[in-house]
């Protein structure tokens, strides 16, 4: 599988590592349909290839991701396209929450368990802005490498909404830090990350690539049945704890969020367009 320069989603294998790199540096890797789609193809390619041990997801540019776009030129969510993580019907001619409700079933929350899902290790590689729809990309992910800039936020308290749609700070933080985290809005820093245990190494900007390179390669050292039964397991031990049913039911509330914004606020989103979410601090 071969990328071109202006894909929105680039694929590289080394070894037995794959690269799968966010490719919209100009909009902070803001996630279109385009990207999630391409982001699902790269990983069903990693996923079939047998030379493939291990995978590094990253993000070109300054940023890891900004999260979901709600705003660049090359915003698409009013365009159907082929779905592939649940059997919801086409959002594209529906209105209201039948459209929001199977649209976001099938891009956010339906993509993000299906990558969780994938029988490989992921390894995360985030640097600067990893906000909103960028936690749930990382969060998929069984490891994460962050830079020393990086910076972690879920801001959409703002927009009147209970967090993103893959709903998993009460399993990645403890809870008294999650309710912290989206309470204020306020950017957490890779350091204070490492501190709660959200994430497993800090780096120097300029040795992320490498540090998180690296770390794939180790665990490629072990063997593959391993590796998958392992993850299984752990990711097991994570829905018994209550992570597949706790998204289930704050999906919902998500949604609730949606539709009392779209009958009290200017829009869906509680009137928080890209401008007022970056002057917010998002």
């Amino acid at each position: 599988m071969s990328a071109a320069h202006d894909e929105p989603v680039r694929y590289e294998k080394r070894g037995p590592v794959a690269t799968v790199t966010m490719n919209r540096s100009d909009y902070r890797n803001a996630q279109n349909s385009a990207m999630t789609y391409a982001l699902d193809r790269a990983f069903y390619h990693a996923a079939e290839d047998n030379e493939v041990k291990t995978v590094v997801l990253a993000g070109a540019g300054e940023h890891f991701s900004a999260g979901h776009d709600i705003g660049t030129p090359e915003r698409d969510a009013h365009l159907p396209f082929e779905r592939r993580a649940g059997l919801w019907w086409d959002h594209s001619d529906k209105e209201g929450a039948e459209s929001r409700f199977a649209r976001e079933s099938e891009v956010y929350l339906g993509m993000c368990r299906r990558w969780r899902e994938l029988p490989k290790p992921v390894v995360a590689s985030v640097q600067g802005a990893c906000v909103a729809g960028g936690l749930m990309l990382a969060w998929v992910c069984d490891l994460i490498v962050a830079s020393e800039d990086a910076f972690f936020a879920d801001p959409v308290v703002r927009m009147g909404i209970p967090g993103v749609e893959y709903f998993a700070h009460p399993w990645v933080m403890p809870p008294r830090i999650a309710k912290e985290f989206l309470f204020t809005g306020d950017r957490m820093s890779a350091r204070r990350a490492y501190e709660v245990g959200m994430v497993n190494r800090v780096v120097p900007r300029e040795e992320l690539a490498d540090r998180s390179h690296e770390l794939a390669l180790r665990i490629a050292e072990m063997p593959r049945m391993g590796l998958a039964l392992t993850k299984r397991a752990v990711n097991q031990a994570e829905d018994l704890q209550g992570l597949h049913t706790g998204m289930d039911s704050v999906f919902g509330l998500h949604h609730l969020a949606h539709a009392h914004n779209a009958e009290t606020a200017p829009d869906a989103l509680g009137g928080m367009d890209i401008r007022a979410m970056k002057k917010a601090g998002g």
